[in-house]
């Protein structure tokens, strides 16, 4: 199994506008192609206006198929055209890991 990290910055006041539209539009489509959504998180304290949103797949192979299969999709297309167009999102950081043989990862 490897875990997708992605860490989102956003512009002040920008986070909660971006939250909604997501939980309401992309996450429905995201969860249909991508499948186990370990959990989106906000910061409180320490760098603010970030999330940090969590994919688990099987390997590689599984990402980018699953990932290929959303990107296709014209609803996924039209959900993040009209994210850009919030001019929110100021940087995406994005990481692949691996866990310990002894963590308790889902």
């Amino acid at each position: 199994m490897i875990i997708e990290h992605r860490t989102y910055t956003f512009r002040p006041g920008t986070v909660e506008g971006w939250l909604e539209k997501y939980k309401n539009e992309g996450l429905p489509i995201q969860k249909r192609h991508l499948n186990r959504f370990i959990g989106l998180y906000v910061s409180e304290i320490g760098n603010l206006h970030r999330t940090v949103l969590i994919w688990s797949y099987d390997n590689l192979a599984d990402r980018e198929s699953r990932r290929k299969s959303m990107y296709e999709d014209p609803e996924w297309t039209a959900f993040i055209n009209s994210v850009w167009q919030l001019n929110a999102i100021q940087n995406q950081d994005v990481m692949i890991m691996n866990p310990a043989e002894f963590s308790p990862t889902p």
